[in-house]
């Protein structure tokens, strides 16, 4: 069990579960691009990367469609999508058990930083996080990367090993180990064990119990 002092959580699919909101926004900018999907479950691997990675990797659109798609996905999120979404059970009861134990809380999602405001603002839990750092609507600062140093040069007092990463997706683990600090998959969101796996994590765990043994113990 690690020592640790500032937890950095993702938040899709790891504080909440946003499949609704993402995949029905998601669809809703493919359709306005001539595709129709109607399996939404095709698109949960929209779910955690950046859309600027998910649109080109998935739909091969160039970098001008992209922004075009990028855009209708907002229309509709902003408006509906971001309260499709659910916490997952004991994430409340996690966080103020992290807090009254000292620890310092912080959001880091490839999420615009603005969207993520209001999504802990409207599950009434932003009152347990530090700060929160997402990317910026302008395309800049969307890998998690990027997104973990920006954070670590906020606490720059800090030692890395004070620092874990909690994520579901590669993206998350990958941000963890080029920045040199643990990080905690979790099977419960959506990316699968072997995605975790091959990512090399500090720990893996598959529900929001298991995370609190290793954070605080039993």
């Amino acid at each position: 069990m690690g020592t640790y002092k500032i937890i950095l959580f993702d938040l899709d699919g790891t504080l909440s579960d946003p499949k609704e909101g993402i995949t029905k926004s998601v669809q809703y900018a493919l359709a306005k691009m001539g595709i129709q999907e109607p399996n939404l479950d095709k698109l949960e691997c929209f779910i955690g990367p950046p859309l600027q990675v998910s649109f080109e990797e998935y739909y091969h659109f160039e970098k001008k469609e992209v922004q075009q798609a990028i855009d209708s996905y907002r229309e509709r999120f902003k408006e509906k999508g971001m309260f499709e979404n659910e916490l997952y059970s004991n994430i409340p009861s996690l966080l103020q058990s992290l807090k009254e134990q000292g620890f310092t809380l912080v959001v880091a999602t490839s999420k615009p930083t603005v969207f993520a405001e209001q999504i802990l603002t409207y599950f009434e839990i932003e009152q347990y996080f530090e700060h929160v750092v997402g990317s910026n609507l302008d395309g800049t600062r969307t890998s998690k990367t990027e997104i973990i140093q920006f954070i670590l040069d906020m606490y720059k007092e800090h030692n890395r090993s004070d620092f874990v990463m909690i994520g579901d997706r590669k993206h998350d683990m990958i941000g963890a180990n080029n920045t040199g600090i643990a990080s905690i998959g979790v099977t419960y969101g959506y990316g699968s064990f072997d995605e975790l796996t091959q990512t090399n994590p500090t720990y893996i765990v598959k529900s929001v119990i298991q995370l609190k043994e290793i954070l605080v113990g039993n």
